[in-house]
């Protein structure tokens, strides 16, 4: 073998790379602190990413990827760190997008998130939604909440992952990890599934459609604690968002059930830092109160921002406040914070 993507994989863990892209015509390009770097390497061939490919991809899910020209799957260097890889053809030629996860579980105070993550963790009941774009480190806030219960609380944690990310391991909590594909066949039926396995709790990784939506509410209705995500952009859009996915004849319905069972909408993303080395969470934090839950039944979602304005007492921000803290700070640039701030 020419290149081995072993070594690159264990290259990018030193270089504090967060994603990895292997694409023909172009030498391998890392992700590091949200900017893209390409490395000095020779450009890759169809024959090396072939080559990349087989080295980490299971033998059972060849024919997977051939079928359905795309696959997800993990893999893991022991010592070194897990990886989320997704395999997928372009222009008829294979390419791979590869997320680094730390082997070590952060806490919620390693990545400095607000102290209501503790007490929303802490919660017997309600649905938690975790939303953000892609690469906003979701997964990892939800990784950080697990850590706390499971160092915190007796409770049996089930887990839908496509695939896999952080492992954990059985503390104060039974924490069951199930994968999509080869544990369970969709996010859907194994939330379904989880409701007969006497769960507390029960992490959905993507809430990506109706059916999973549907049953997650059902969860969270039936005395359960359903942490999910979302790629959405805001607290309000979140909600807009579950609401919109139902039919209308559905929806006044699904707001009621809605404004009864949410508990929290955290919506993050990632800034770089000043120095360029490293990246901090900027936060929206939505608690559902009396005025939420009312706003939510009277289809006044437009209010809420007035209210996350307003309640900063109960743990609950805007975005935009959460960005103006770390300019303030002196943790990110305005060039970086610019994008979120209105003009006043």
């Amino acid at each position: 073998m020419g290149r081995s993507v072993i070594t690159l994989l264990s290259d990018a863990i030193h270089l504090e790379a967060s994603d990895i892209h292997l694409t023909i015509g172009k030498p391998p390009v890392l992700r590091i602190h949200g900017e893209l770097v390409t490395l000095d390497q020779p450009t890759l061939t169809p024959n090396d990413i072939n080559e990349m490919v087989d080295e980490v991809l299971p033998a059972s899910l060849k024919e997977q990827l051939e079928e359905n020209r795309e696959i997800d799957f993990s893999y893991g260097i022991p010592g070194v760190s897990r990886f989320r890889l997704n395999a997928y053809y372009q222009r008829s030629h294979l390419s791979m997008a590869i997320r680094v996860i730390q082997m070590v579980i952060p806490t919620l105070d390693d990545l400095q998130m607000p102290s209501i993550l503790r007490t929303i963790s802490e919660k017997k009941q309600g649905l938690v939604l975790v939303t953000g774009p892609t690469g906003s480190g979701k997964s990892t806030t939800l990784a950080a909440m697990i850590k706390h219960m499971n160092d915190s609380v007796k409770r049996h944690i089930i887990t839908l992952e496509d695939p896999i990310e952080y492992l954990h391991k059985h503390r104060n909590c039974i924490i069951d990890q199930r994968e999509i594909g080869s544990d369970t066949k969709s996010f859907g039926t194994g939330l379904r599934s989880a409701l007969r396995q006497d769960p507390d709790v029960i992490l959905v990784g993507e809430m990506r459609d109706l059916d999973t939506i549907a049953t997650a509410i059902t969860a969270a209705e039936t005395g359960h604690l359903v942490l999910g995500t979302l790629h959405t952009s805001s607290a309000a859009a979140t909600i807009d968002r579950i609401i919109d996915v139902f039919q209308p004849s559905q929806q006044a319905q699904i707001r009621i059930q809605l404004a009864s069972v949410l508990t929290a909408v955290i919506s993050q993303r990632l800034l770089t830092t000043v120095d360029r080395q490293g990246r901090k969470a900027a936060t929206e934090i939505l608690i559902n109160n009396y005025a939420v839950s009312n706003l939510i039944r009277n289809e006044k979602i437009h209010q809420i921002e007035n209210v996350l304005q307003t309640s900063k007492a109960e743990g609950m921000h805007t975005l935009e406040m959460s960005v103006r803290q770390l300019l303030q700070a002196k943790a990110i640039d305005y060039d970086e914070a610019r994008h979120y701030l209105k003009e006043r």
